[in-house]
């Protein structure tokens, strides 16, 4: 393994003294508007209370992770890009990320991949090398251990080819990112691992990777989003990374250590109250157990680091088990769990029943179409549910020890 130098930017990013700040942001579809306003607010409290009118998400969180459009998200915090720019990338290319096929492919995807990857291409260049800067398609890609990144970041991704799920990470300490390896991660593009992360099977078609290029050893996988793994949630597997030995971030863990601060991008279930068993057939089960799944899992792993986690705010996860909320800091024998705190935990969330948007002011807003993932009409309503949850919900009082 070849030497690392000390002054790498991620390692020293990794290993500065202190307590660490994990965000991590859920896939959605177009939904990821919810998670950008949300994130808008976020910025812009911390810019207020830190005094730093400049301040970056990407700065001040040193592990971004995101899914599907979270990955998005997470990308282009990581490459330096403030929520404004962000929130314009989604504006400006809504329409052109969610370009419609050619009759003859419909069968295979809805939409095409073309104009999603020039759109990372250029984004994710432009902004690492400058502003003001001209994409050139001839130029060299970006790659996942470009060491301009703001820190760590991971996407989610689904390998079809091997049947795993796959979180890719710029970390220079992990196995598969090692300098003398031929097919070493670090090297691939960072925008090929996005469009990777966000290929929904019959959204969008999926992404071919080749490894090891140029290589008598090259070799080639196929991927398809993330969110079709259980991880479309991503906020455990943050943790699992940032802890475990074999990823070799091993940071320290404690509600005072380790912060993690999970966004969703809509709850919203598909209840079916008047259903009939007799509805139930094949077609009906291939429309709706994809979902299903993924929910399930979201709220599941929403579920673990509210028990393994300090949550200090997030909404009810079901009747039962309640939102689990605790003060900071809260004393071991008062705790809603018998075991230690491994690190402290927000999850924001909005709830895009027709409830939860009454609850937010916006009774207008209709929840069936908050259910949709690709309707670009509805960005202003998606915006609106983002602001207005952040407005009420998201608090610094919920970062105490890490603002």
């Amino acid at each position: 393994m070849p030497d690392i130098p000390a002054d790498h930017p991620i390692l020293a990013r990794m290993s500065m003294p202190g307590p660490k700040k994990i965000l991590t942001c859920d896939g959605g579809g177009i939904r990821g508007l919810i998670s950008v306003e949300i994130l808008a607010r976020l910025e812009a409290d911390l810019r207020a209370k830190l005094g730093q009118p400049d301040l970056l998400l990407g700065d001040y969180f040193d592990f971004i992770c995101g899914t599907s459009t979270g990955g998005i998200i997470a990308a282009c915090l990581s490459c330096g890009m403030s929520v404004s720019q962000v929130r314009d990338f989604y504006l400006n290319n809504g329409a052109s990320m969610f370009q419609r096929a050619e009759w003859y492919m419909k069968l295979h995807q809805k939409y095409e991949a073309e104009p999603l990857a020039l759109l990372l291409q250029e984004a994710l260049s432009c902004q690492l090398t400058g502003v003001g800067s001209i994409f050139n398609e001839s130029d060299p890609p970006v790659e996942l251990g470009d060491t301009r990144l703001r820190g760590l970041l991971m996407l989610m991704l689904r390998n079809h080819s091997t049947d795993s799920p796959w979180p890719v990470c710029n970390n220079p300490l992990a196995k598969y990112n090692q300098l003398d390896r031929e097919d070493c991660n670090l090297h691939l593009p960072l925008w090929q691992l996005v469009r990777a992360s966000t290929a929904a099977p019959t959204f969008f078609p999926p992404e071919v990777v080749t490894f090891a290029p140029r290589t008598d050893r090259e070799y080639q996988f196929v991927f398809v989003d993330g969110g079709v793994t259980t991880y479309n949630n991503p906020a455990y597997l943050a943790f699992q990374m940032a802890t475990a030995s074999p990823y070799k971030i091993s940071w320290a863990t404690g509600v005072d250590q380790l912060l993690i601060v999970s966004v969703g991008t809509g709850n919203a279930p598909a209840a079916r109250p008047d259903l009939r068993p007799e509805e139930l057939w094949l077609l009906d089960h291939a429309k709706t157990i994809p979902s299903a799944l993924m929910n399930a899992a979201t709220a599941g792993w929403d579920m673990v680091c509210r028990v393994l986690g300090e949550c200090r705010f997030g909404g009810e996860v079901d009747s039962e088990f309640g939102a689990m909320i605790e003060a900071p800091h809260t004393p071991a024998e008062k705790s809603n769990w018998k075991g230690a705190k491994q690190f402290a935990y927000v999850r924001y969330d909005p709830l895009t029943s027709r409830g939860g948007l009454d609850d937010l002011g916006l009774t207008d807003v209709s929840d069936e179409a908050m259910a949709r993932m690709d309707d670009v009409s509805l960005i202003p309503e998606l915006q609106r549910v983002g602001s207005a949850y952040g407005e009420k919900y998201v608090s610094l009082d919920h970062l105490v020890g890490f603002a």
